[in-house]
């Protein structure tokens, strides 16, 4: 098994992407620690940050040896894929389709997921070679969209991203979908500023509970 396997198979079996966006660079080691804490695997650091490949590097490095996977969000362009990798991105998604961005990566050997909303991208998207279509804003569609696409397009590995929370969680794994993207659901930002990480590790470890208790129905 290569290495882009086995974090694509580990982002499935995790089956939840914590979105670090507006994380204070001087915090987001001790925020993704303690989100990994509350026993999610798979981080993503927004590239909208402003200094964010030391951020990436800083997060793979204090979780290096452990389970976790550390990605970057919100890629748009490829510049921006070549910059996140060589920090040491190993997953790497985005809002929208940028073939560049999915060709980069595989070059790279990192697993791609870039955001789809149309069967027309989903098929897009897979041509390109995209590892995991990411369904973007997902409260805009909601649950059923998952099951839609998966209808004319069959088993595509889709992760719903946006608007995600606990409370529904469950509907788009029951419409198939593989993953869950979830920022402010499971990210505790109030106690961030706070500097409660036991906080964020509570809420952290809720959501989880929500992901295994859907996937285990």
């Amino acid at each position: 098994m290569t290495r882009k396997q086995a974090v694509q198979r580990q982002l499935v079996e995790s089956g939840v992407v914590a979105v670090l966006r507006g994380i204070p660079r001087e915090k987001v080691v001790d925020v993704a620690s303690a989100i990994h804490e509350g026993g999610v695997t798979a981080l993503e650091i927004t590239a909208d940050a402003e200094r964010y490949p030391e951020m990436i590097s800083a997060v793979a490095a204090a979780l290096d040896g452990t389970d976790a996977v550390v990605g970057a969000g919100t890629v748009t362009d490829a510049a921006t894929a070549r910059n996140a990798i060589d920090a040491g991105a190993e997953f790497v998604l985005a809002p929208d389709l940028s073939e560049s961005v999915v060709r980069v990566c595989n070059r790279e050997g990192v697993v791609s997921a870039p955001g789809v909303t149309t069967p027309t991208e989903a098929v897009t998207a897979l041509e390109a070679g995209a590892d995991i279509l990411k369904m973007f804003p997902a409260s805009t569609v909601g649950p059923d969209h998952v099951s839609a696409l998966r209808g004319p397009l069959g088993d595509v590995p889709i992760m719903p991203t946006g608007g995600v929370s606990a409370d529904d969680v469950a509907d788009y794994f029951e419409a198939g979908a593989v993953a869950v993207g979830a920022g402010s659901a499971l990210v505790d930002y109030e106690a961030i500023e706070d500097d409660d990480m036991d906080a964020v590790t509570a809420q952290a470890a809720e959501f989880v509970e929500a992901v295994e208790a859907a996937r285990s129905d």
